[in-house]
């Protein structure tokens, strides 16, 4: 059996929940070849990765996927690339607002994600939920762990992906999905790593 380190934020920006944590929450512990560890990320810049790579670390996954909420898409969308780039419209959850720093000073521009996004996303169509392969992860905090993963496990065999959310139905704003939907896709996502 692989591993794969699952996660899920918290509630940011006055939200009572999130839906990137709540549909992790609803996936069965065991998916295709994983055995799942689910884990609960802070939404705070560096602290969010460090506490991840520290998960990590213990558990010598296979692989590591993150989910987030993505307020204003109407799609599943895992992502393609992560940007060296911190600039927060909203301050994270406590209080950091930066504006266009580098993540990692001197590092790479960016990474590629190193799931297979695009079959991912196309299973996921094939169930009838919309999903489309996205180019930006944003320079907020999913970014921000995102990058720090792939410049982490450059070079080695753990795989790393990030995939958004829209709003769950709870959530009463739109577009939203519901959370049933978003596990479904989820489960689809990791069979298809």
């Amino acid at each position: 059996m692989k591993k794969l380190l699952i996660t899920g934020f918290m509630p940011f920006n006055g939200e009572k929940i999130n839906p990137s944590w709540q549909a992790v929450l609803m996936l069965d512990n065991q998916i295709g070849d994983y055995e799942l560890t689910k884990m609960l990320v802070p939404v705070v810049f560096e602290k969010g990765a460090k506490a991840v790579i520290e998960k990590a670390t213990k558990l010598c996954p296979d692989a590591i996927l993150c989910i987030g909420q993505a307020g204003g898409r109407n799609a599943i969308t895992p992502e393609l690339v992560a940007i060296n780039l911190r600039h927060a419209e909203i301050p994270d959850n406590e209080g950091n607002k930066p504006q266009d720093q580098p993540i990692i000073s001197g590092g790479e521009n960016a990474y590629f994600s190193t799931i297979p996004s695009r079959k991912i996303a196309s299973a996921i169509n094939e169930l009838g939920i919309l999903s489309k392969v996205s180019y930006s992860a944003g320079a907020y905090v999913c970014n921000d762990l995102l990058y720090n993963l792939l410049a982490y496990y450059k070079n080695t065999n753990i795989k790393v992906g990030f995939i958004h959310v829209p709003y769950c139905t709870e959530q009463n704003k739109e577009p939203s999905m519901e959370l049933s939907t978003i596990a479904r896709a989820l489960t689809t996502a990791i069979e298809n790593i």
